[in-house]
């Protein structure tokens, strides 16, 4: 949640997580809105005196809820908001996020709703082939285990379309590089773990608690991890300078360091030759591959199938 967010936003932040999961205790809020206990009272106190009735109860069975009656306020766009709004949805060819647009350009002022209408039937968008958007109900399954700390079981599909499942904590869903992520500790591994939310099948919460690492920084945290933790090393030499490199270097493929008059990429992947494939055989550099053997192998394999087909056919000449 952004950091610069207003008491009255977060008041009504409050008023949408209660109003979505009654009795959910001043820790669970604390959690979901990035703040202390004490600031969740506070925004409670801010309801209150706003006139919406806010009950809270202790116990095991406790937390707050709103009372009969509460509304939410009505949201207000101005115009270079909604334009934006649709702007955004346009890249985005989920069904489900054409029906959510069109009620909101529905009750948008005239004026206003009038040129987010226009805009939105005469802009068109060329779908990303490359985009995977993931599903509505496993994000929102992930965000709340997030939200009130409990760990989950998840099933999920790596690259090289082999399907594990296990235990994970679930520290943030992080939305990186026009891709949705999810951060988290592996039980099975004991380690950090990077994985696409679009990949992501079953999600089962469980009853076990878990703490995040203190200071935890998501984007950071993921950053670091996102080409790390597979089973084959990757460790590729490119001829030049890092500043060249660095624009065709996807994050999942490893880390960009400078070495020489060159740089080096390390990382890590379960599908050497989708790494060879899709990603080394576009980049427009020399480069060679230094390890692993796994990787060096898919890389010529792709090179003698490229070669062989550049190659005459018998008898045609050259």
């Amino acid at each position: 949640m952004p950091t610069d967010l207003s008491p009255t936003a977060r008041a009504l932040r409050t008023m949408e997580i209660l109003r979505s999961r009654p009795g959910t205790t001043a820790a669970e809020l604390a959690a979901a809105l990035g703040v202390t206990e004490r600031a969740v009272r506070r925004y409670v106190g801010i309801l209150k005196e706003a006139g919406v009735p806010v009950e809270s109860a202790r116990g095991p069975y406790g937390g707050y809820r709103l009372g009969r009656g509460a509304r939410l306020p009505p949201v207000v766009f101005t115009e270079a908001e909604a334009l934006a709004l649709v702007m955004a949805a346009l890249t985005d060819t989920d069904a489900l996020v054409g029906t959510a647009l069109d009620k909101v350009v529905r009750v948008l002022p005239e004026d206003v709703g009038r040129q987010a209408a226009t805009l939105r039937d005469h802009a068109a968008a060329a779908p990303d082939p490359h985009a995977a958007r993931p599903d509505p109900a496993t994000t929102g399954a992930l965000v709340t285990a997030c939200a009130v700390r409990r760990s989950v079981r998840v099933t999920y599909r790596g690259e090289s379309g082999r399907e594990s499942a296990g235990l994970v904590d679930p520290w943030a869903v992080v939305v990186r590089h026009g891709r949705w992520y999810l951060l988290c500790r592996s039980h099975r591994a004991d380690a950090i773990r990077t994985y696409r939310v679009d990949r992501i099948g079953e999600v089962r919460q469980t009853t076990r608690a878990f703490t995040p690492p203190e200071g935890l920084d998501p984007v950071a945290v993921l950053e670091e991890n996102l080409g790390t933790g597979w089973e084959y090393p990757v460790r590729v030499v490119f001829d030049a300078p890092p500043g060249d490199v660095a624009r065709w270097v996807r994050p999942p493929m490893g880390r960009l360091q400078a070495a020489g008059g060159g740089c080096v990429l390390a990382g890590s992947t379960s599908a050497p030759e989708m790494y060879a494939r899709d990603w080394l055989a576009r980049m427009p550099f020399g480069f060679r591959v230094e390890g692993g053997p796994e990787l060096r192998a898919a890389v010529a394999a792709l090179g003698a199938q490229l070669t062989a087909a550049a190659e005459p056919e018998a008898g045609t000449g050259a």
